[in-house]
């Protein structure tokens, strides 16, 4: 992938969450083109409301996430082998970067077992990390 323009058009949706004995519960968080960032927690467990917050990201902030998408290779990977949704959960990761656009979909992962049980270990590889580790480590450590 080629170097991204600091104005290049970027967007970027990550949920996960299932429906059980609590209700919809959720997790989702979307960076936004102008900058905002909005975050979604919906956990009904015992009477727990739903968490809403929004907050507008620099513009070297979104530069980072954008350099943590293109460097995890994400934007190459093909969800077509991986574990489809179950009663355990779901997960879906949406990105826009440039002209690309790819929108995946896959289970709950429990465990990186699962990853390397499943029959695209490398692709789900790359999605895991940058969904379960990269966020937390890589972006919001440096903010």
């Amino acid at each position: 992938m080629g170097e991204m323009a600091e104005n290049d058009e970027f967007y970027l949706r990550y949920y996960v969450g299932h429906k059980g004995k609590f209700g919809h519960e959720f997790l989702e968080f979307e960076f936004r083109p102008d900058g905002k960032l909005r975050y979604a927690n919906n956990s009904n467990y015992k009477n727990d409301t739903m968490i809403r917050k929004e907050v507008f990201l620099t513009p070297s902030v979104l530069k980072e996430c954008r350099r943590i998408v293109a460097d995890s290779e994400i934007m190459k990977e093909d969800d077509n082998n991986w574990p489809e949704p179950d009663r355990v959960g779901r997960q879906e990761l949406e990105i826009v970067m440039g002209n690309e656009h790819i929108s995946f979909t896959t289970s709950k992962i429990g465990s990186l077992m699962d990853v390397q049980t499943s029959n695209d270990p490398e692709g789900l590889r790359i999605f895991y990390y940058l969904v379960q580790c990269w966020w937390a480590d890589q972006l919001f450590h440096r903010i």
